[in-house]
């Protein structure tokens, strides 16, 4: 497979920064390729020299002949004085030329430009259309290579699984940078992670880029435990010593006593739904009978919905269906047409907006945090502000920059960690992931998840609704709040039905019940086999890890690491097969 693009020892830096230090990759026919990091890291540095819109400083790139290249940047620069059409259809001389091409149409009503009006001017559009925009003037073109920076954050999840569906349907190879790990994960088939100005390869998308940073982890700590034992021998001489000796390196005794941390249990609910009512008692937030507009439109007709003390709950919506709205009347912002809106005693409400609220510039980033607080406890870990604030993205030497200077994302980090530091016991968060690259989102997502409140989350984000709530309810313009039992999935098949025009239920009505697929006996024996093949599997997962760990152990064994590599093959095979069963099963089971 010929490469489209190649990179050969290019460096690239930005004043005394280097975010590319002698990087060689390459870009491959039909290849998707995922970019992954920390924010600042170089992500985009990478797209804008392999797509050519910046020199590196050093080294080679290298393009084949007549390539046909799309990029969308974070910058949109639209042609000025200029509409919509002529953006997007501008190879098209007539409408019936475009309307008549199912992939055009297909990409001006998937993101939505049809809504947008062709003739509306881009001098007029939000920041968010005009990203729309250039991507469905990129995707409109046949081309070999698109190159995207954040395409799906301006998206609602329904824009980002239509756009995943036409990037898969395509040939066109692909390099993308997001922190849409749901996207990631169903797109691309390699992952770049541009780390310390290095750029390190992974086979797959985001669960596989996840599962060979742990393999490496592991393997990094089973060489670390060979390190530990000779340290154990040194530190037993250093307390045998005379005090004299031990004093100098008094910080190496302390690393050497050190234990690595273990991986943090799952969220305990039942736990944390006892400690929410402790601190909120009955009543958090009601609405009662309450109708709210937006010009012409009906958001709520007499809805009545309560929120209760240690709920967790993510809302799904298009573009415009009125989920901020409905956060800023929950937080009290917007008073209802009709109704009321009922908040309980102890509620300490924290709502972090799209906006970015005024922060204090003349302080430093420490003290802007420790204005608000000293210490946090979320949960069962107290946590002082520079400890919280490095965990959300503010390494210990970023926290005295003065706040003037921060990026419009480090502003947003800084928001969500003032937030905190206030400690809330009822959190409304409206697109918390936005700016955020994944490792602060795994942050964010450890620290929501064993948070003992209300929480209520407006995102686009699969992976941080799916993980961190308990409940999804939807807006789907006709008046009420939806409740959807099936999560995102059962919000993406009741779109896709109004999209081919089937008729759906009325979200008020009650769901009739679904006639059985089988009796009751057979019911009971599937039910019965399916707790069968769950433990088989438990017990398949407990000899896997000790297979890992007895395959690190034999490290300097040839043979025995043969051995154990054709039982691991043998184990995994089984277990596949399994997990087969299981899931042929489960089908049955629903």
């Amino acid at each position: 497979m010929a490469n489209l693009v190649n990179l050969e020892s290019v460096s690239k830096s930005y004043g005394e920064r280097m975010l590319l230090d002698g990087v060689s990759l390459g870009v491959g026919e039909g290849e998707r390729i995922g970019v992954v990091g920390l924010n600042g890291g170089g992500k985009t540095t990478l797209l804008e020299v392999l797509a050519g819109l910046t020199p590196p400083d050093s080294g080679r790139v290298s393009r084949v002949r007549d390539l046909r290249m799309g990029v969308v940047t974070q910058r949109t620069d639209l042609p000025e004085a200029s509409t919509v059409r002529d953006v997007v259809l501008a190879d098209f001389a007539a409408e019936h030329e475009w309307a008549s091409d199912a992939r055009v149409r297909s990409i001006v009503d998937g993101l939505g430009i049809s809504a947008i009006g062709l003739d509306t001017p881009t001098a007029t559009l939000s920041g968010g259309e005009r990203r729309r925009v250039a991507l469905a003037a990129v995707l409109v073109a046949e081309l070999d290579l698109v190159v995207l920076d954040e395409p799906t954050n301006h998206l609602d999840i329904e824009g980002v699984r239509w756009l995943a569906e036409h990037l898969l349907a395509r040939r066109t190879s692909l390099v993308v940078v997001t922190h849409d790990r749901w996207f990631l994960d169903t797109v691309c088939g390699r992952t770049w992670e541009v780390v310390s100005g290095t750029v390190e390869q992974y086979e797959g998308g985001y669960a596989d880029w996840v599962f060979a940073r742990a393999e490496r982890a592991r393997l990094a700590a089973a060489a670390e435990e060979k390190r530990q034992n000779l340290a154990r021998k040194e530190l037993a001489w250093l307390q045998r010593g005379a005090k004299a000796r031990t004093s100098k390196p008094r910080f190496r005794v302390e690393a050497a006593e050190a234990l690595i941390s273990d991986v943090p249990p799952p969220r305990d609910s039942v736990e944390l739904l006892t400690f929410a009512k402790r601190r909120l008692g009955k009543t958090v937030l009601e609405l009662e009978d309450v109708s709210l507009s937006a010009g012409d439109r009906s958001l709520l007709d007499h809805v009545t919905w309560r929120i209760g003390p240690g709920d967790r709950i993510g809302i799904v919506g298009v573009n415009g269906s009125g989920k901020t709205t409905l956060l800023r009347l929950l937080a009290g912002e917007t008073e209802p047409e009709t109704g009321r809106r009922i908040e309980g005693k102890t509620v300490r409400l924290a709502h972090l907006k799209q906006e970015l609220d005024d922060l204090p510039g003349e302080l430093r980033v420490l003290q802007a945090v420790e204005n608000v607080a000293a210490r946090v406890q979320l949960g069962k870990h107290e946590l002082s502000a520079s400890q919280l604030a490095e965990k959300l993205g503010f390494p210990p030497a970023r926290q005295w920059t003065p706040v003037a200077d921060l990026s419009g994302g480090e502003r947003r980090r800084l928001q969500l960690v003032r937030l905190l530091m206030a400690e809330p016991n009822v959190l409304l968060l409206d697109e918390p992931t936005n700016d955020l690259d994944i490792d602060t989102l795994q942050q964010l997502e450890d620290l929501l998840d064993g948070w003992p409140g209300t929480l209520v989350v407006v995102s686009h984000d699969r992976y941080l609704v799916e993980r961190v709530c308990d409940t999804v309810v939807a807006l789907f313009g006709d008046g009420t709040v939806t409740d959807l039992p099936g999560g995102i999935d059962e919000y993406l098949a009741r779109r896709q039905s109004v999209a081919t025009s089937r008729p759906v239920k009325e979200p008020a009505a009650r769901e009739p019940v679904a006639e059985p697929k089988v009796s009751a006996a057979e019911w009971r024996a599937v039910t019965k086999e399916l707790a069968r093949l769950e433990r088989k599997l438990d017990t398949l997962a407990e000899k896997e890890a000790k297979l890992h760990a007895s395959l690190a152990e034999a490290a300097t064994d040839p043979e025995r690491l043969m051995e154990l590599n054709t039982e691991l093959k043998s184990l995994q095979a089984e277990k596949d097969e399994l997990e087969q069963k299981w899931l042929e099963t489960s089908e049955a089971v629903e």
